[in-house]
């Protein structure tokens, strides 16, 4: 991942200089405020425990993600040499932002912080994508999860 103080002056400036988009403060669904909600973490950055089986392209599987598990046990398993992983491995809620929410939680911003989050291989064929889907929603509503960040990676 490029830290913007390593970038060459003249690109570093033109990014400081983009207008960043401005949104509305209303949220786009409708259903109870966050503040009652219980969150989940979905993240296609091929996290899991370390121990368990790689994720693999093309492979339209999920894995647990404890909220209780250390960051110091979970590990990416993308193999794509396009992939940097220094960002996660400096910090796990650059893809898997579980201390974030637990902040939210903390300050009463959000209701609640899932017990189990999820984590998938983004290198797969959306096609094939509905029957995972179908699986992860039902984990998640056991759970009582009414609200899901999504990290893309």
């Amino acid at each position: 991942m490029a830290r913007l103080e390593d970038l060459p002056p003249a690109a570093r400036q033109r990014l400081v200089d983009l207008d960043c988009p401005t949104y509305d403060a209303r949220p786009f669904v409708t259903g109870e405020p966050l503040a009652r909600r219980r969150v989940a973490i979905v993240t296609s950055a091929a996290l899991m425990q370390r121990g368990e089986r790689p994720l693999m392209a093309g492979e339209n599987t999920f894995r647990e993600l404890p909220a209780a598990l250390p960051a110091a046990e979970m590990v990416m398993s993308h193999i794509s040499v396009n992939y940097d992983r220094t960002g996660f491995q400096r910090d796990p809620d650059v893809v898997f932002p579980l201390e974030r929410l637990r902040e939210l939680a903390a300050d009463g911003t959000i209701g609640s912080v899932a017990d189990t989050h999820y984590s998938v291989m983004g290198a797969n064929d959306p096609k094939a994508w509905n029957e995972l889907a179908d699986r992860m929603v039902a984990r998640l509503r056991q759970d009582r999860v009414d609200a899901v960040v999504l990290s893309p990676v």
